[in-house]
């Protein structure tokens, strides 16, 4: 338990460079207090004092504003950034070096199943608002934008945006990325809606000169209509 304690904290002084010392991280980060509490019960959560888990649980929640409920499971090194209104389901398993900013949910959409919450592998950085429902796994170093709700399965070192949560790019790169996608790398909302129009637009136009064409030779082909004379009945 220690040893992850020490772990987390490590962690924020690395990526965090507001974090001056040790000190500083252990006395007001309630990312870290979170931790400390969710440590202690989970503790309790495996020697079965379930009762007495819940309540460590919720004075965490107390102190923080960060909901963590004693039965996930948390690697070492877990940086939560800011955290308030964070909320943390029963069943979640949360890999190493992993990075959640505040407002982020890991929630279940089940009321039976042993496993109903998502499963976040080493690496993952999840941005500020995100939701991820469900027993659904986001693999090694993804990255879910701000306010995406993921209710698919994510690849391994991807990034996701948007509801629902669609992949927009490879990431080349293993190197932190502070709320999972740059303001570069988010897609203009706008302007795919407009490519799409443009395309479709361009794809009638070609048509209907297709159309024009052949309706032309069409004409050729048939010619003037050929008329009967009455009185000598030949066609002229």
């Amino acid at each position: 338990m220690f040893d992850n304690i020490r772990k987390d904290v490590a962690l924020v002084l690395e990526r965090d460079p507001a974090a001056r010392s040790t000190f500083d991280v252990l006395l007001s980060y309630p990312g870290v207090h979170a931790l400390i509490f969710y440590r202690a019960a989970h503790w309790l959560w495996k020697k079965e004092c379930f009762t007495l888990g819940r309540f460590i649980s919720h004075l965490g929640r107390f102190f923080s504003g960060i909901e963590i409920h004693p039965g996930a499971k948390i690697g070492g090194g877990f940086f939560i950034d800011h955290g308030m209104g964070i909320v943390i389901g029963e069943t979640t398993e949360i890999g190493d070096n992993v990075t959640i900013y505040q407002g982020v949910t890991l929630g279940g959409t089940s009321l039976i199943g042993d496993k109903r919450h998502p499963t976040l592998e080493d690496g993952v950085i999840i941005g500020a608002g995100a939701k991820i429902l469900g027993p659904i796994t986001i693999e090694k170093n993804a990255r879910v934008g701000s306010n995406a709700v993921v209710i698919k399965p994510v690849r391994a070192g991807t990034t996701v945006v948007g509801i629902p949560a669609t992949e927009v790019k490879k990431n080349e790169k293993k190197d932190f990325c502070a709320y999972g996608i740059t303001t570069a790398e988010i897609p203009d909302p706008i302007a795919k809606p407009l490519e799409d129009m443009f395309a479709e637009v361009c794809a009638l136009r070609k048509r209907v000169e297709e159309l024009e064409q052949e309706l032309k030779h069409r004409s050729k082909d048939i010619g003037e209509p050929h008329v009967k004379n009455r009185k000598t009945g030949k066609v002229s």
